[in-house]
């Protein structure tokens, strides 16, 4: 028997920072024994940053500033050990792993070497990430860690979907494909979801929106692999985003460097942190701002910003459809995917030839909290809003690679 341990999981969004810490012995339990939800990381918004405390002598809403990850870190490990919760192994999703990790991995220094190579592969997330191992090495030194990798899902992505329209010398030499991203949740997803549905994942054909309340992505899914993901070789393409821009035409990078002589770091700043949600709407990056806003006559860029999300995300729906000859289920996971009913309103809208039918009610109703059903029962097609888990996958890859050691 494996003895009992607790392991400590966080997932650093590009905006959010969550932490729960699972009870392990021989299978992990999948209810968190302690929670922290940290909002409006780093981002500017029209209201303040807040962290969400859930746990068994603790639920509260602490509200404070949060300039960045790091800090967020820091104070959730010190309500953790304020009210004593043990902590024996600690983990992190890790967005991109390049072609340098393909499974969940112990962290020591070599590892963290390499990580560290990864930072630039994914400018929004991975520094992040490394910045929240570095504070629980210091905070908490004596505990090991490990990082798991939201890339290692979509490995099943087909060579014809993967592969981009360049020389293949240029994709050998530096690595270019689509890799795939919010693998994770869509590991959960692909799980948990036939179940809940009734239907057997067998040739099941799913597509999967992941949308965060900073990166958001859709996935096509068949027998429960990935098929192919709106992101790519980074996380800044496919749907438009909070600070993100999504597919844009390249040539617009182009111009900007050699007519405007804009510098590539500065580049990158502009298509990474100013752009999405925020550049087009221009007062917040949180799509619960603009909605609040939109109807108001002097918020026009705010009903114009919500027009774009929810037409690109339709968009991609619509096309992954057809990539797989059909659909049988649409998931809406994550954050916003969730708990707003207004943006699965409208990206169903339209979707009628499809077999998506949906239950306005039932839509409405949808809590969040647990899964639910939001189709009509005259809907070929089965929608479903669905919490993901992409903690309590962290946890039992931490579960597998720790299996024989002993308590950590």
């Amino acid at each position: 028997m494996q003895a009992a341990q607790h392991i400590l999981v966080f997932n650093c969004g590009s905006s959010s920072l969550g932490c729960k810490i699972f009870q392990a012995g021989d299978v992990v339990d999948p209810r968190p024994i302690f929670s922290a939800k940290a909002h409006r990381v780093g981002t500017q918004g029209s209201e303040p940053a807040f962290v969400q405390y859930e746990g068994p002598a603790i639920s509260r809403k602490i509200v404070g500033p949060l300039p960045d990850h790091r800090v967020a870190a820091r104070q959730i490990l010190e309500q953790i050990k304020l009210h004593g919760v043990p902590v024996n192994l600690i983990g992190h999703r890790f967005v991109h792993g390049g072609d340098l990790f393909q499974a969940a991995v112990i962290i020591d220094p070599i590892v963290m070497q390499a990580l560290e190579q990864c930072a630039s592969l994914a400018p929004i997330h991975n520094p992040v990430t490394l910045s929240v191992i570095h504070e629980c090495q210091e905070t908490l030194p004596a505990q090991l860690q490990f990082a798991a990798f939201d890339t290692a899902f979509h490995a099943s992505i087909p060579d014809y979907a993967y592969t981009y329209p360049v020389p293949p010398r240029i994709c050998q030499r530096f690595h270019f494909r689509k890799y795939g991203f919010h693998g994770l949740s869509y590991a959960y997803i692909a799980r948990a979801a036939p179940a809940v549905l009734g239907l057997a994942p067998e040739h099941l054909r799913m597509v999967v929106c992941h949308l965060g309340t900073g990166g958001s992505s859709v996935c096509a899914m068949r027998n429960g692999r990935s098929l192919d993901n709106s992101m790519g070789y980074s996380p800044l393409t496919g749907l438009m985003m909070s600070t993100r821009c999504g597919d844009i035409d390249p040539m617009l990078t182009l111009y900007l460097m050699l007519t405007y002589d804009v510098r590539p770091a500065d580049l990158l700043e502009l298509l990474t942190e100013k752009s999405g949600l925020l550049g087009v709407a221009g007062f917040s990056s949180d799509l619960r701002d603009i909605i609040r806003k939109v109807g108001l006559q002097e918020q026009e860029r705010a009903a114009l910003a919500f027009r774009m999300y929810v037409h690109r995300l339709r968009k991609y729906i619509g096309s992954y459809v057809a990539a797989l000859g059909g659909m049988d289920a649409l998931v809406f996971t994550d954050d916003i995917g969730v708990s707003n009913w207004l943006v699965r309103e409208k990206a169903c809208q339209g979707l009628q030839g499809f077999g998506v039918r949906l239950d306005r009610e039932a839509n409405r109703r949808a809590a969040g909290a647990t899964a639910a059903l939001i189709s009509s029962k005259h809907s070929r097609v089965k929608v479903l809003a669905m919490p993901t888990a992409e903690e309590w996958v962290v946890a039992e890859e931490g579960a597998r690679l720790t299996r024989g050691r002993g308590r950590t």
